[in-house]
């Protein structure tokens, strides 16, 4: 059986989010068993573990957030027959979203952010282009 771009972009925005979740579980756990950190002392935000830690848990927290928009649009599309619309940009939404997210993890820098932002906006402009298209208003 082979996977369409539509549902590979699918599959791969949900691993992603996954892997940086792990990664987060991970940090966390090596700082409580280091004896840096106390078990029930990290905030959801991540600022309780300033620099690498608290890009981290808001690279997560981004993913999180912004899954379930090209989660709906992309099963949509494959639900009504429409991926002929997402297959073409579905590897680059996903690949604009590993992009960002790597932005978000190197370096608050404003080299960095903009680098972020840029591949947020592309994931932006796809996601219209595609509500535009699926609604049938271009």
């Amino acid at each position: 059986m082979s996977l369409s771009p539509s549902a590979v972009a699918l599959l791969g925005l949900v691993a992603w989010t996954l892997l940086l979740v792990l990664v987060l579980v991970n940090h966390r756990g090596l700082l409580v068993l280091s004896g840096s950190r106390a078990v029930n002392a990290f905030a959801a935000d991540g600022s309780s573990t300033p620099g690498f830690g608290q890009r981290l848990a808001r690279a997560h927290a981004n993913c999180v957030e912004n899954l379930p928009l090209f989660f709906a649009v992309l099963l949509y599309a494959m639900l009504t027959g429409q991926t002929q619309v997402t297959d073409p940009l579905a590897p680059v939404l996903l690949a604009a979203r590993i992009v960002q997210s790597l932005m978000h993890l190197a370096s608050t820098s404003p080299l960095f952010v903009w680098l972020r932002f840029a591949g947020y906006l592309v994931q932006l402009v796809i996601l219209a282009w595609w509500l535009l298209r699926l609604a049938g208003w271009l």
